[in-house]
């Protein structure tokens, strides 16, 4: 039995899905499984020992579309369900399911407060998309598959060897503490921290480092995706936003303190399984969640929803 899996982004999203990868290659006799995804997350599942074949969206989706055929799949397992997919199904004419989004339940939440939305992972709901198959979920959490067992000693100095990972990162501005807040934060915990981020995190790391003290080192855009997973493994606990290294936090198992901006644990996407998970939001804001993914800026300019985020109690969890 040949099946194709399809999420198109983000990492958290792609990490989120391993579950079902695994489920459906431990639990159906002789399955081989596909996975398309975009190029920017092949580190992220070439490691990864129950695919057995992994294809890239190519510039030209007809292209793309054309080399799958060739495969002959028996199902399409739709994660990502949107107009792209919808082309794929259609063009393959293979019997496919489709991950039910809840786009209706999120807009009411985000434009009426009205809360419609089921109380479970949005990981068992891609689980929900294969239960057809008689493939249960198996609890074993998230998967996160490194490329080598890297060396700690020579990617951070001496005085960070045992150090808290601050994941300063995430899409949206809104989804992210401002950088005084992080600061403060950073001055609030005395023993080492490594700020983990891309590229485009570096500049602000820097900042942070600089008014924070010397036990704050920066590895922002220092190293590859598959690195900064091996950071998070290493850490003694993760402090994130609403991010993919959170979701890579869960699949090693860390302790968590996830901090919540504009958007809210109740979407389904909070640590999954994650035995030590500690969640820091501003209750009874009458403008949150004022989108289901972010903005540049916060809509009402005051950005209480992490202005007021209780840094003190968040140095204190650390310190315990």
């Amino acid at each position: 039995m040949k099946i194709l899996i399809i999420r198109f982004s983000s990492i958290g999203d792609i990490v989120l899905t391993t579950p079902v990868i695994r489920c459906l290659k431990q639990q159906l006799k002789h399955a081989e499984i596909h996975y398309l995804t975009k190029k920017a997350f092949k580190p992220i599942l070439e490691s990864n020992p129950y695919i057995d074949k992994l294809h890239l969206l190519e510039n030209s989706l007809g292209s793309t579309i054309e080399k799958l055929k060739t495969e002959n799949f028996d199902h399409i397992i739709d994660l990502h369900h949107n107009l792209r997919t919808r082309i794929i199904k259609f063009r393959m004419s293979v019997h496919s399911v489709s991950f039910d989004k809840l786009n209706l339940e999120k807009w009411m939440m985000v434009n009426l407060h009205l809360n419609k939305l089921p109380q479970i992972h949005i990981v068992d709901r891609y689980l929900k998309t294969v239960e057809f198959l008689g493939v249960k979920n198996d609890g074993k959490g998230l998967d996160y598959f490194l490329a080598e067992e890297y060396d700690l000693k020579n990617m951070l100095p001496s005085s960070h060897q045992n150090f808290t990972g601050l994941v300063i990162g995430a899409q949206h501005a809104t989804k992210r503490l401002p950088q005084q807040k992080l600061i403060e934060l950073c001055k609030l915990i005395t023993t080492p921290i490594v700020l983990l981020g891309g590229p485009e995190d570096s500049m602000r790391a820097e900042e942070i480092c600089r008014f924070a003290g010397s036990h704050v080192y920066n590895a922002c855009g220092k190293f590859s995706i598959d690195q900064s997973a091996f950071l998070v493994k290493q850490s003694q606990k993760i402090i994130t936003h609403d991010t993919g290294l959170m979701h890579i936090a869960a699949a090693f198992n860390k302790s968590i303190i996830s901090v919540w901006g504009n958007t809210i644990p109740e979407f389904g996407m909070y640590p999954y399984n994650a035995d030590d998970s500690s969640f820091f939001e501003v209750k009874g804001l009458p403008c949150r969640p004022c989108s289901k993914i972010g903005y540049d800026k916060c809509p009402r300019g005051h950005f209480k929803c992490m202005n007021n985020i209780d840094l003190n109690s968040i140095g204190l969890k650390i310190r315990n």
